[in-house]
């Protein structure tokens, strides 16, 4: 049996660039603000991270100074009380200050760095500037400035550690030049101090990296940052060549739709004997013809209904209470002429609910899903239609079965794409036209709802609708609750 969980969000957006030139470009304020909240939470690890050390400290303090981790038992908690009021300090500025000239996600990102680099520099002096690794941490905020920040505003970063990293070292050597009586006591203090050519080897090596690691971060960002400008370009023509293609089709289907009205009018007369006495044979033909004229209807209905449904957007349909025993109601009842036509059982067990979406669409998701599980049962045959509420969670399932043909596993990951069919279908229902689980992919994308296919060959489909932010009607019993549907409805 195969399982496909389908998702839409209507809400999603192409990611944008502010673009002067390909060099200057650096990522859009929406992009740079939720790395801003990644890196708050990275330095809520560093914030942990010195926690813990400071507590060590407290624990072990000789065995850290032995290993060269601390000097003292005070910078950590300096450190992280810093750290943590520029953190919420950061976290202010995003979520209750009105954005506006000193309060800009650059700006932001901006201050982060400043004040990261302080603090980095001032561990590295307690940590030790050249015997430990601890300057290498340096090469990140290079490397994030790099991914953030234009090229030149990167390499004003490498400038600034490189400055950072050279007053760390100066102030080194200042201080071991300070102790020159220490020396006459403890002749070994020569060797913690640091000595002019290390600062000089340091300074200079370390300088060689930090612009290397610019240099090559700086030009993988423009590769990376221009690939993703020429998709977003490629994007927007797709985008544009789709709603031309769209445009089109709308256009062919209402210049097909007068003739074929016309053809159908006069197949009527004829049938109706309107037009004189009809010989036998010919009246098989125009049923033929009638039928393929009706289906051709169908058709350029589906199309229009799809296209109308692909120009509403949350922002301009109409939300209201949309009661699910009402919208189901409707459907069955205009399906019911299809359903006697093909003899099914239509068993429904239904507690109600009423879900916030655009009543049309809802309607149009119910009556295509319950349509195709109608075509694509055998005759005689039965489908079901439960539902499931969950108070706690204030959510609720729609489930519609049927024992049909079934879908292919390889065919089922692509049921909603436009003019999709599989062969399986095609054999059964030749008068599918290949819309309309489009038409239910843009209803519930329209109304924020995910649906869940699982599907056996041969043995049937249940496609789970699932609705989020119910509601439940008073006069319904939340815990025991059966629709009362008219005919041809049978409650089991």
């Amino acid at each position: 049996m195969a399982d496909a969980k389908f998702t839409w969000d209507k809400t999603q957006t192409p990611i944008a660039f502010s673009l002067k030139n390909e060099c200057a470009s650096k990522l859009s304020d929406d992009i740079l603000i939720s790395n801003i909240r990644w890196f708050i939470i990275f330095r809520w690890g560093v914030i942990s991270a010195l926690i813990l050390l400071h507590i060590l400290a407290l624990l072990m303090p000789d065995s850290l100074i032995q290993f060269r981790i601390i000097e003292e038992n005070n910078w950590p908690i300096a450190i992280t009380l810093v750290l943590g009021i520029a953190n919420l300090f950061y976290i202010f500025a995003l979520d209750h200050c009105k954005p506006g000239k000193f309060n800009t996600p650059s700006i932001n990102l901006w201050s982060q760095i400043i004040i990261d680099l302080i603090c980095l520099s001032i561990v590295v002096h307690y940590v030790g500037s050249t015997a430990t690794p601890a300057p290498f941490f340096y090469i990140l905020h290079i490397a994030l400035a790099c991914i953030f920040f234009s090229t030149l505003e990167s390499f004003l970063v490498a400038v600034i550690v490189s400055i950072m990293y050279t007053i760390v070292l100066l102030t080194e050597y200042s201080l071991a030049m300070q102790i020159p009586q220490s020396i006459l006591i403890d002749p070994s203090v020569t060797h913690d101090g640091i000595s002019k050519n290390l600062m000089f080897f340091w300074m200079f090596a370390l300088d060689i990296l930090f612009f290397t690691v610019w240099y090559l971060v700086s030009r993988l960002s423009l590769v990376v940052r221009a690939h993703e400008i020429q998709l977003a370009e490629a994007y927007k023509r797709i985008n544009q060549a789709q709603q031309e293609k769209d445009q089109y089709a709308v256009l062919m289907t209402h210049q097909l739709k007068s003739p074929l009205d016309a053809i159908r009018s006069k197949i009527n007369l004829i049938k109706g004997g309107y037009c004189g006495e009809v010989p036998s044979d010919l009246k098989e033909t125009l049923l033929k013809i009638d039928l393929r004229a009706t289906n051709m209807a169908g058709l350029i209905l589906d199309l229009l209904k799809l296209q109308r449904l692909k120009e509403t957007c949350l922002c301009t349909a109409e939300i209201q209470p949309v009661n699910i025993q009402h919208s189901l109601q409707k459907c069955v009842d205009k399906l019911t002429p299809v359903i006697n036509n093909k003899a099914i059982t239509l068993n429904v067990s239904l507690n109600n609910f009423i879900f916030q979406g655009i009543p049309d669409q809802v309607e149009i998701l119910f009556e295509n899903i319950i349509s195709n599980a109608i075509a694509y049962s055998h005759k005689n045959g039965s489908v079901e239609i439960t539902s499931d509420l969950d108070i706690k969670n204030k959510s609720a399932t729609l489930t519609i079965i049927d024992h049909g043909i079934g879908i292919d596993s390889d065919d089922l990951p692509n049921i909603f794409n436009e003019y999709f069919y599989s062969p399986r279908a095609a054999l059964h229902n030749k008068a599918s036209s290949g819309v309309g689980l489009s038409i239910v992919k843009i209803a519930a994308e329209n109304n924020n709802l995910h649906i869940n296919v699982t599907s056996e060959p041969g043995e049937g489909t249940a496609f789970t609708i699932i609705f989020p932010e119910i509601q439940i009607p008073a006069s319904t019993d939340k815990t025991d609750s059966t629709a009362t549907f008219g005919n041809p409805l049978q409650q089991p």
